[in-house]
């Protein structure tokens, strides 16, 4: 058995940095702090920085709908965000819907049932809207669903007011 050599013993000490001065935000229930710049619009501190490639650029105006996140529970463009205006607020972003055990929320088995998905990229942005329509008006008339802003450009309207009027009703996940 070969002897134990006994660690080298150093002079340096380690001296900890300060904690460095950033942005303090919640998202999906997490606080993250971001230290760089503060005018980078928060779609790409999700997609580039956290990896949550949920929220989909369509366009520098965020006008399509589909880089929709919840902004203290209301739909908000997360490309014309930048993250300096985001301290201390709570954003969910459409991996946060689910439960953590993984259970799906209501209107992503709605979407599921109702085959609301087409090439899917508009998708995310759908639900987050969906989400906050269903908050503020638990029943919507398909006069409420039409005023969401959200384009999908595969067709699937029809299929989407379904998904959210089952999601209404409490059917999701029902035959």
């Amino acid at each position: 058995m070969a002897p134990v050599q006994a660690l080298p013993v150093t002079t340096d000490t380690i001296v900890p940095q300060k904690i460095r001065a950033g942005i303090d935000l919640q998202i999906n229930g997490e606080h993250f702090r971001h230290t760089g710049d503060p005018q980078m619009p928060l779609l790409w501190y999700l997609r580039d920085v956290l990896r949550l490639t949920g929220t989909k650029y369509a366009g520098e105006h965020g006008d399509s709908g589909a880089d929709l996140v919840l902004l203290d529970g209301k739909p908000a463009s997360a490309i014309t965000l930048p993250m300096e205006q985001l301290a201390g607020h709570q954003i969910t972003t459409v991996e946060g819907l689910a439960a953590n055990d993984g259970t799906l929320h209501a209107i992503q088995q709605a979407f599921i049932d109702e085959d609301a998905i087409g090439c899917g990229y508009c998708v995310p942005g759908w639900l987050i809207a969906s989400v906050a329509l269903l908050r503020r008006q638990p029943h919507p008339a398909d006069d409420d669903i039409d005023q969401l802003s959200n384009l999908c450009r595969c067709g699937n309207q029809t299929r989407v007011r379904r998904a959210i009027k089952r999601a209404a009703a409490g059917k999701a996940g029902q035959p």
